[in-house]
Parts: C-alpha cells; sequence; structure tokens
C-alpha cells in the first residue's frame, strides 16, 4: 500500500511525496485531529472538529471534553492502526496544541505527538 505524505508534497525527482511506517500514523493523526466534521464528502463524521476551541474560553470543563473528544475520534478512524494510550489539549491565546501518547499495533512502539495550530488571520 502506498501512503502518501500530508500534507502532499513531491519529493526529490519530482514524483508525489510517500511516508513511512511511523511518519505515515503520524499524518493520519494529523488529518483525524483537524479536519472537522463534515468537510469530507463521503466521510461526513471523519474528524473532531476541534479548530474551533482556538476562539473558546478556556475552562477545566472544556479541556476535559475536548480530550475525550479527540481520543474517541482516534479511537473510531485509527483504532486499527494504534492504542491511544493519552490525550492532552491546551488552549493559549490564539494558539491550540494538542499531545497523543500512543502506541503503533503493528510494532508496539510508543510515540508521543504534539500539533500546534493557530488561529487563522
Amino acid at each position: 500500500m502506498t501512503n502518501i505524505a500530508y500534507p502532499y508534497d513531491f519529493d526529490g525527482s519530482g514524483g508525489t511525496a510517500l511516508a513511512a511506517g511511523d511518519d505515515h500514523i503520524r499524518d493520519l493523526i494529523e488529518q483525524t485531529l483537524f479536519t472537522s466534521p463534515g468537510e469530507r464528502v463521503n466521510r461526513p463524521t471523519f474528524g473532531t472538529g476541534v479548530m474551533q476551541l482556538i476562539f473558546a474560553p478556556n475552562s477545566e470543563a472544556l479541556s476535559t471534553a475536548t480530550q475525550f473528544l479527540v481520543q474517541g475520534a482516534l479511537q473510531q478512524w485509527l483504532g486499527d492502526l494504534i492504542q491511544v494510550e493519552a490525550v492532552q489539549v491546551a488552549s493559549e491565546d490564539a494558539t491550540l496544541t494538542v499531545t497523543v501518547q500512543y502506541v503503533v499495533r503493528r510494532t508496539l512502539k510508543r510515540q508521543t505527538v504534539q500539533f500546534s495550530k493557530d488561529a487563522p488571520p
């Protein structure tokens, strides 16, 4: 199976850049996190909608709810590839930071990735 790199890019030979193993899983997690439900025509429930939280007021309840939302979406869409162990969500000013700790099912390797997104201008 060919794993296209995300975001889409070109390799040194001018062809489509590919992502191997753990890089591909990281790309899939990023796509799941920052896709809003309804963005994908054939998968209207795909995504989490966390980008809407950039302008939301910070609170412990919102952070906890977001953690459950993210963990549920990752388990639903990537549960055959990863086992999610922990999710932390932080919003400061116009920056949203999501940290995901997971185990790759194929290799049983523990990984931690962190994503940050700024509010669009």
